[in-house]
């Protein structure tokens, strides 16, 4: 259980020494970066997969301030559920990082509905569902920092992922939005990062030279400036309502 005194009373820059994070989506890639770097940072970390095995081998390789907490987040019940636990365990929660994705590429003539709603489900309904569970812990904290991982295809049109992927990455960034104006007042800030290309990721090709070329720095982002980014912003008081994206000059602002 960490109490309010172990928590210090002002946010030392990158230092998350016991704050409580839940990462969704946390088996591999930007996921993984993340929950990886917060708890090398200091924080104890709950860390979502669907798979339970691979949870548990998540957590028992981040170390004993990690905790498993699998299930499909799109599933009725499983995000209380998972808030829940977290308090159990750790008695608060600080951060909320929504990273779990719906990403298939499936092209326009061939998408259909239901693979349509599965994206929104993921990409959309669940984080606004986690974030209503954190809610009563971060307001009665006075505290919350929430970050959704969401894409450049919410700003432009995705490169790989279908009209599924880019109209749930969009909406996602409305949520944000509204949700940062909303509870600015309690101390709480929203806000969404947006990578484009991602080395390491679901959706990416296994050869990757043609997007290359696409991208101004000349090569894909990594996992850890993902992280890294995120870490940042969870790291500031001031810092709220913003889209970041985070893509090697790709797409013009």
């Amino acid at each position: 259980m960490i109490g309010a005194d172990d928590v210090s009373p002002r946010d030392a820059p990158l230092d998350f020494r016991g704050r409580v994070a839940i990462v969704t989506g946390a088996a591999r890639g930007l996921g993984r970066a993340v929950a990886e770097r917060l708890h090398e940072r200091g924080a104890s970390v709950a860390v979502n997969v669907r798979d339970a095995t691979r949870a548990s081998v998540l957590a028992s390789s981040l170390g004993e301030r990690a905790l498993a907490v699998p299930g499909d987040i799109a599933a009725d019940g499983v995000p209380d559920d998972i808030v829940r636990r977290t308090l159990d365990r750790f008695g608060r929660i600080d951060v909320l990082v929504n990273n779990a994705a719906f990403a298939r590429s499936t092209r326009f003539p061939a998408l259909s509905a239901q693979e349509f709603r599965n994206a929104l489900e993921v990409n959309l309904v669940a984080p606004f569902v986690f974030t209503k569970a954190v809610l009563p812990t971060m307001q009665a904290q006075r505290y919350g920092r929430i970050i959704n991982i969401s894409s450049s295809a919410g700003r432009m049109v995705s490169t790989l992922g279908g009209a599924h992927y880019t109209a749930s990455k969009a909406g996602l960034h409305g949520l944000t939005h509204y949700l940062a104006v909303r509870l600015a007042g309690h101390g709480i800030t929203v806000n969404a990062l947006a990578p484009a290309l991602v080395s390491g990721t679901a959706m990416l090709p296994g050869d990757p030279e043609e997007l290359r070329a696409r991208i101004p720095a000349g090569r894909l982002g990594r996992p850890h400036e993902v992280a890294d980014l995120a870490a940042a912003v969870l790291s500031n008081a001031y810092l709220t309502n913003q889209v970041i994206g985070l893509d090697g000059g790709m797409y013009p602002r």
